[in-house]
This record gives structure tokens, C-alpha cells and sequence, in this order.
């Protein structure tokens, strides 16, 4: 098959995908299992998707929403945060690889981003469309940037409330040491850290953020909020993020 074919297949999946997304919830999952899986076994090519790593079991899509977001994605059923295969013991690090593949954003970006300019995001169930698990890979919004620099003295390594809301909401928070996510797994950070969390992890909705801590240690700010469908709020992590990266123009 063709490059060009492999592309016209590609943008016609994607331009199904953008109306499907929102009436079919299995519509990543189709586009991993019935395209990129098939494509790249038969062809090389993992068309639409721009990655897929079968060794750890994951898939990269670039979302039609912004110029600068994408989606990790398992190659195997996953319905989300809720699924008991992200806490399973030897469960894949989904947010590290999410981590390792942000260079798909920042080359979208045409910018080297430093890493406090990115985020990963996983939404609660009340706060997706989708019943694939999917890790949003984008920049953050310029206000959560600022409120996550503007306190990072006040973030510790055990989970706490974040000082002052992001985007109206309540969010908890601590900080990790590291260059990567390895070894690091913030759902089960979440699971076992956070009281009740474990068994309300569909209501969970979970940010990763590149940092550089103070004494210039680099690391990440992890935060946590939940879902209060009642009072507004569906858990959606992903608010944090700017699918037009603004912080790329500063």
C-alpha cells in the first residue's frame, strides 16, 4: 500500500472519528482495533495513528481537537480510570509512556516546551465520552501554569489540597522527584494514597505536570480532584489543559 493511500486512509478515519467520538463510545477503540493494530501489522505504518509500541502494548493518536493534543492509548480493552487492569500487579505505566511520547506535542508546538509547559490527563467516567482508557497529552493552560509555580513551595510528597482553585475547582496535590515516570504510577498514587480513592476511582480525575521543584530538583506535580456530579463538577482533569498551547506563544 501506498504512503498516500496509508494518509488518505488516515484522514478519513480521523474526520470519522470527529463525529463519531461524540455518539459512539467505542469509536478509539475501533480506530486502535479495526486501523492503527491492522494497518501497522500489515503495512509498517500504524495509520491514523502516529505510534504504536507493541512491545508495551500502547498506541499514540493525534486528537482532532488542537493543534497540539494527543492520546496514549492501550492496544488491548481498557475501559478508563475505573478499569481494575490499571491497579492489576504488574499493570503497564501508562502515564510513563504517556511522558516519553510528549514529543509528538511539543514538535506540534514548533517550540522546545520546558516541562512545566506539559501535561498528561486522564478524566473521571463522567467526565469523557469515550470507554477506552486515553491519556491527553497537551500543554497546560497558562492560569494552572501559574498557580502550580506560583505554589510549588507549598506541594509536599504526600497528597494534600492544592492551595487555591484551578478552573473553579478543588484539586489535591504532592510532587514527585524524577526526570521520568519510571517506577512512578500516579494511579496507584491515587489508589493508595487518597482516602476512599480506591473504591471511587471512577470518580477520580487525575493530572500529571512536568515541574522543576524547588533546589531545582526536576520532577512533577501530580493532582487529583473528584467527581461532584451534583454540584457541576464531572472530574474533568483534562479543563487544565490548552489544546491551542498559548504557553508556546509566550
Amino acid at each position: 500500500m501506498t504512503r498516500l493511500l496509508l494518509a488518505l486512509i488516515a484522514l478519513i478515519a480521523l474526520l470519522a472519528l470527529g463525529d463519531a467520538a461524540h455518539a459512539d463510545p467505542r469509536a478509539l477503540w475501533k480506530i486502535i482495533s479495526e486501523k492503527c493494530v491492522p494497518n501497522e501489522r500489515e503495512y509498517g505504518q500504524p495509520a491514523p495513528c502516529s505510534v504504536i509500541d507493541r512491545a508495551k502494548g500502547y498506541v499514540v493518536l493525534k486528537d482532532l481537537v488542537g493543534d497540539t493534543q494527543y492520546l496514549l492509548m492501550p492496544t488491548v480493552q481498557v475501559s478508563g480510570i475505573e478499569d481494575p487492569a490499571v491497579l492489576a500487579p504488574n499493570a503497564p505505566n501508562y502515564f510513563a509512556d504517556a511522558w516519553a511520547e510528549r514529543h509528538f506535542t511539543i514538535e506540534a508546538a514548533k517550540r522546545d516546551l520546558p516541562r512545566d509547559n506539559l501535561s498528561l490527563a486522564v478524566n473521571s467516567v463522567y467526565g469523557r465520552t469515550q470507554t477506552q482508557l486515553h491519556i491527553h497529552i497537551d500543554c497546560l493552560t497558562i492560569a494552572a501554569h501559574d498557580a502550580i509555580a506560583n505554589n510549588i513551595a507549598a506541594i509536599g510528597d504526600q497528597w494534600a489540597r492544592f492551595p487555591v482553585k484551578l478552573n473553579g475547582h478543588h484539586y489535591r496535590a504532592m510532587r514527585v522527584a524524577g526526570e521520568t515516570l519510571d517506577g512512578v504510577d500516579p494511579f496507584r498514587l491515587v489508589a493508595d494514597g487518597i482516602p476512599g480513592a480506591s473504591k471511587a476511582m471512577d470518580r477520580q480525575t487525575v493530572v500529571v505536570v512536568g515541574a522543576t521543584l524547588p533546589g531545582g530538583v526536576p520532577g512533577f506535580v501530580l493532582l487529583d480532584s473528584e467527581a461532584n456530579v451534583a454540584a457541576g463538577d464531572y472530574g474533568s482533569g483534562e479543563e487544565l489543559q490548552d489544546h491551542s498551547c498559548a504557553l508556546a506563544r509566550q
